[in-house]
């Protein structure tokens, strides 16, 4: 009886499609008489991105793909680990964590220009609160505007307009969706995370299994970085700890030094006028305290009253 194959579920986007083949092509040089198919789930974030200009939630990205797992209809998942909440439904778990991509966001702009080349007045498209407050905390003379629809989307809404008589001047992505579809050569800037922190988690992926398939959890496991999985554990426990999601204007960046884990982290109003940033350093076999002891610092010192004022999803 032939083995039954391995259904590895993903979002139907040009990314996510590419990054889950990145993944496949791996599985299938560790385990070559196995045999693995991709299966692709529209999720609620999709249609979202259609178009408005509403908030979207947690979890919108990943929903129905973990549902379809839960329901047996895909033995593994894989995610952009940004779009994970830091709480997974009960029985599911992060099987691994691979190879980490750069993690940092980066400026594409119509002209050419570099972030502080930008004239007063630019406007500059993006999807993400965290991107819009830390910009503006930097150069609160520009103008930020929303931004739907994946990168392919959003370079063609960067070259034409958004609505009759607004246009775009610049956008804000990630580095690491530029590369994995092989469109580095539009990158105007890449930003410091000095300026702009990452969100936790961005520019890793995510495989996501059932605890009870043992089988595809050893599979799965195969593919774990232990750097990628102890700097992304620190940022999602310092996210944790803080209670932030997606709509949260929330930054954290991890790195590991020897045996150090050093982890800097940043809340920020929604526009970008006040912001609080911390660092803490320990073991990186203790990277969740790592995070969770830098959000409880940042809480008192002001990060609360930060967050109380921001809208709950």
């Amino acid at each position: 009886m032939p083995e039954r194959i391995c259904r590895v579920a993903t979002r139907a986007s040009a990314l996510a499609l590419a990054q889950t083949e990145v993944v496949v092509e791996r599985l299938r040089t560790l385990f070559p008489r196995k045999r693995f198919e991709v299966v692709t789930i529209k999720t609620t974030g999709d249609a979202a991105t259609a178009g408005g200009r509403e908030p979207l939630g947690k979890g919108i990205f990943v929903k129905e793909i973990e549902e379809a797992l839960l329901a047996g209809e895909a033995d593994m998942a894989v995610h952009s680990l940004k779009d994970l909440p830091t709480e997974l439904p009960p029985g599911l778990t992060i099987a691994a964590i691979p190879e980490r991509a750069d993690p940092r966001d980066a400026l594409i702009s119509k002209t050419g220009a570099q972030l502080d080349e930008l004239p007063a007045g630019a406007v500059i498209g993006t999807g993400s609160n965290r991107r819009a407050a830390q910009l503006l905390a930097c150069r609160p003379d520009l103008r930020v505007e929303p931004i739907r629809g994946n990168l392919d989307t959003r370079l063609t809404k960067l070259e034409g307009t958004r609505e009759p008589g607004v246009a775009y001047d610049a956008i804000i992505v990630a580095v690491a969706g530029c590369r994995r579809l092989r469109l580095e050569n539009r990158i105007t800037e890449i930003i410091s995370p000095h300026t702009m922190l990452p969100a936790p988690g961005q520019g890793a992926l995510a495989i996501e299994v059932r605890n009870d398939s043992a089988g595809i959890l050893d599979i799965a496991r195969a593919l774990d970085d232990e750097a990628a999985r102890r700097t992304t554990t620190a940022e999602r426990a310092f996210l944790r700890a803080l209670g932030g999601g997606c709509r949260t204007p929330i930054g954290a960046l991890a790195e590991i030094a020897h045996d150090s884990l050093t982890l800097r982290g940043r809340i920020c109003a929604s526009d970008g006028r006040r912001f609080i940033t911390g660092t803490n350093e320990g073991p990186q076999e203790n990277a969740e305290h790592v995070g969770t002891a830098l959000a409880e610092t940042l809480l008192d010192s002001g990060g609360r009253l930060l967050l109380d004022r921001m809208p709950t999803v």
